[in-house]
């Protein structure tokens, strides 16, 4: 096991090479001024993630990686010696969050994908990783929640990107995604022997081992713990909708992570499942494709969160009506994303509250500002509600709102931008134009004539 570690982390330090070079710089690109500490920049309007109207005419002002202040632009004193980056008639906005990715590996539909499991070297996966980071990075989403990879891949490309090895975004890796044996959260349809699972890969049925999984995800590193609370589209032989695991195994998991101090999240399809995870105390459904009324009320008093993936829907969806996927998939692919539809309108109608999740991984990484126009048109979302659900409500999901998903002074400068006004056209949100994390800017596609 030392060795193959070893190997790893070789293969994963030689491909964030590839990606580091001039972008991981202060302020991007080389020969941009970078003043002596301050950046401000400046743009025709700004939506500051907390659902109020845009303002207009507007400066932020930023030290290190810090927001110092923000507002009308002849308002802002600007200090001897900062940058100033002007960024003409774009939209400047908090850097978006997506709470339901799976950064590690290949993208659904890849030619190679059913065989990767077995036929991919150790280490492929989390080399893929190093693309799928950049392009979720440079599509504007500064941060994102990872549920579910195998081997501890995520907590490797965290360190990655937290040391500077690898661009990308702020990530709160997840693990192995819990389940029961032969579930969604397991490996499906192989013969007996192929593949062994326990507690250690997710696998475990029963309280004991439900415990003994959740302390062994936190020890090797999980901010958040990740379970399948029904059955799902991609797996084989069961049901979308149906329960997996009990409420006693639940209730056992969400205490156990809360001890240390970690939110559940419930992969959940099935109503009677969102129902069954939501009593038992998770923080977010995930999916909630067949939500009933009954179900949304519950989740609305307990404070449930609803992360719809609607992304994931169309796409699975498109697969089952090109091919791409068939047979009992294709007709689980087909039911769910018609119930998805449904299922927002009645989150929204009943109170419950909303959070970003596109499933990247089944959609393809750096399309993720996608699923704002499916809110938008979907689920008859007001286009500044959307936009809040992509910053500051998905930020406080995932607990890091003291320092994200709203442009604020005093919080860290993760700030991004489009050409135009997305109250006015939510597509705009599908082509970012500038993103500063931490404040470093990544990208900058506009170009303002002196």
């Amino acid at each position: 096991m030392g060795l193959m570690m070893k190997r790893f982390f070789v293969l994963m330090s030689l491909a964030a090479l590839l990606y580091v070079g001039a972008s991981a710089q202060r302020l991007g690109a080389p020969g941009l001024p970078t003043g002596k500490g301050h950046v401000v920049l400046k743009a025709a309007r700004l939506i500051d993630g907390t659902g109020a109207r845009p303002m207009t005419d507007v400066a932020v002002l930023i030290k290190d990686n810090r927001i110092i202040a923000f507002g009308k632009a002849s308002d802002i004193a600007i200090p001897d010696g900062a940058s100033v980056v002007d960024l003409g008639g774009a939209t400047l906005m908090p850097g978006f969050l997506d709470a339901h990715t799976h950064i590690v590996g290949r993208v659904l539909g890849d030619p190679e994908g059913q065989t990767s499991y077995f036929r991919d070297p150790n280490g492929f996966a989390e080399i893929l990783s190093v693309r799928n980071a950049k392009q979720t990075l440079m599509a504007g989403f500064t941060t994102i929640r990872n549920v579910g990879a195998s081997g501890f891949g995520d907590m490797a490309l965290k360190k990655a990107v937290n040391d500077g090895w690898v661009v990308g975004p702020k990530i709160l890796a997840g693990g192995h995604s819990l389940g029961i044996t032969g579930g969604h959260c397991d490996t499906n349809g192989y013969r007996e022997g192929i593949i062994k699972k326990d507690y250690r890969d997710g696998i475990a049925d029963g309280p004991d081992a439900v415990r003994a999984a959740v302390r062994y995800q936190i020890k090797y590193g999980a901010d958040v713990i990740k379970t399948c609370a029904t059955g799902g589209v991609l797996s084989e032989g069961d049901g979308v909708g149906v329960p997996q695991y009990g409420f006693e195994e639940l209730r056992v998991m969400v205490e156990e992570a809360e001890k240390a101090e970690r939110k559940v999240a419930a992969h959940a399809h099935g109503a009677e499942g969102i129902k069954i995870a939501t009593r038992a105390g998770v923080a977010s459904i995930e999916h909630g494709s067949f939500l009933d009324t009954e179900g949304a009320k519950m989740m609305a008093e307990k404070g449930t969160v609803l992360v719809p993936t609607l992304m994931a829907g169309e796409t699975v969806e498109r697969m089952a009506k090109n091919g791409i996927l068939s047979g009992f998939r294709a007709e689980k692919a087909l039911a769910a994303a018609a119930a998805m539809r449904n299922a927002i309108k009645i989150a929204v109608a009943n109170d419950v509250k909303v959070a970003y999740g596109t499933d990247s991984g089944v959609i393809p990484h750096g399309t993720n500002g996608h699923e704002f126009t499916l809110l938008v048109n979907w689920g008859g979302i007001d286009e500044l509600e959307a936009i809040k659900i992509g910053t500051l409500n998905t930020a406080k999901l995932l607990g890091v709102d003291n320092d994200l998903g709203s442009i604020k002074a005093g919080k860290l400068a993760d700030i991004v931008a489009v050409k135009g006004d997305p109250t006015k056209d939510i597509v705009l949100l599908e082509k970012v134009s500038f993103v500063m994390r931490n404040g470093y800017i990544y990208r900058n596609d506009i170009t303002v004539a002196p």
